[in-house]
């Protein structure tokens, strides 16, 4: 009788009586006093366990699922190129390409162009840099930079012309000069997830007009620092689970460094940029994990819509496993699973090694495949 009653109390998950927390590379677990042994009390005279489930041979993914949001990639803030009253903005959703005009200060139009350095000066003749460079590719893509030389940083007397081109194309000045208050530089195609500025505003330079995106879909989430470590690494495969209930492949793309439970806002993290996972009571430390989309062109679904994401996770091939909850806890330490074999039970130690899909990889000189062990009631 008093086995009968240690075993009762030593039986592991019967409501929840494992903690699986996963460290770093692996998965540590502690046990602790389960108040009823197998399965909401029932019991059997004979000392035999309510249930028994055979061990199992296979693969055994570490995989798991987490919830995640669909949003753009590169998000940015656009400030304001000068000082004026905000005439013009570009509407929310919308898509802005080469040329496309982004804001108006005082009806003079911010145009977009392609390029990763930003505009920081007048660009005039005789200048040198990148953003030359860039200018004159723009140029040349828009048809105004008809022989010039691209690969040249060097803003000459045929950039001028270009840039004259292109001003008496949109009605402006032509002065062959152009500046903050001509042009913004990004990446490429933007869109607007939404303004920080109204129309009749007054703007200080500098201060955010617009929140731009690329045009690209992407997914972030959310994860605790422990168990991204463990589970998201850079360049690995996910499926994602889109809205209306498709299903996209991706890779991870970056994960973050951790964050203070206390900067999280909300799903996205800091600044509500997307993401899930999150949030709520949860205080421990996150990290946001980026996805880049396999067809990213072709995702649809609106912006911060809700996804699912399955992390693919460590895979073992052919190990021995067992449901998590034919796990017990024994008198001397460690683990083990209750065997049953010739209409008996004993107790057989076991190491226990991958966790994943409920189950647990076990090793010992006791189990193979098609062993009957004990489980509690379902």
């Amino acid at each position: 009788m008093r086995d009968e009653v240690r075993r009762r109390g030593r039986w592991l998950l019967g409501s929840l009586a494992v903690v699986l927390a996963v460290t770093g590379g692996g998965y540590a677990v502690t046990a602790r006093p389960a108040a009823d042994a197998a399965g909401g009390g029932e019991r059997r005279a004979d000392g035999l366990p309510p249930a028994t489930t055979p061990v199992r041979r296979g693969d055994l993914s570490s995989g798991l699922k987490v919830e995640g949001t669909l949003g753009y990639a590169k998000e940015r803030k656009l400030g304001a190129a000068a000082a004026g009253v905000l005439t013009w903005v570009a509407a929310e959703g919308a898509t802005i390409e080469r040329d496309g005009r982004l804001y108006e200060l005082g009806g003079r139009p911010v145009r977009l162009m392609y390029g990763s350095t930003p505009v920081y000066r007048t660009m005039k003749a005789g200048d040198k840099g990148e953003d030359v460079k860039q200018l004159k590719r723009n140029l040349q893509a828009l048809g105004y930079g008809v022989g010039l030389d691209a690969s040249d940083g060097t803003f000459t007397a045929g950039t001028a012309t270009g840039v004259k081109r292109w001003q008496k194309a949109h009605g402006m000045k032509e002065t062959g000069e152009v500046g903050r208050e001509d042009i913004a530089f990004a990446s490429g195609p933007q869109r607007v997830r939404h303004g920080d500025a109204a129309i009749g505003d007054e703007p200080a330079p500098g201060k955010a007009v617009l929140t731009l995106t690329g045009t690209e879909r992407m997914v972030r989430f959310q994860m605790d620092v422990a168990k991204a470590a463990a589970s998201a690494k850079t360049g690995s495969k996910v499926t994602v689970t889109l809205p209306g209930g498709g299903t996209a492949g991706g890779r991870i793309e970056s994960v973050g460094s951790a964050a203070n439970p206390d900067d999280q806002g909300g799903p996205g993290g800091p600044g509500g940029g997307g993401g899930g996972g999150g949030g709520g009571g949860d205080k421990k430390p996150k990290v946001e994990v980026s996805v880049v989309l396999d067809d990213a062109a072709g995702i649809e679904g609106p912006d911060q819509s809700p996804v699912t994401v399955a992390l693919t996770g460590e895979t073992r091939k052919g190990v021995l496993s067992v449901p998590v909850n034919a796990l017990l806890a024994l008198a001397g330490g460690g683990f083990g699973v209750q065997v049953v074999e010739n209409g008996k039970a004993r107790e057989v130690p076991v190491e226990l090694g991958m966790f994943g899909q409920g189950r647990v990889e076990v090793k010992g000189n006791a189990l193979k495949e098609g062993t009957p062990v004990g489980v509690p009631a379902s």
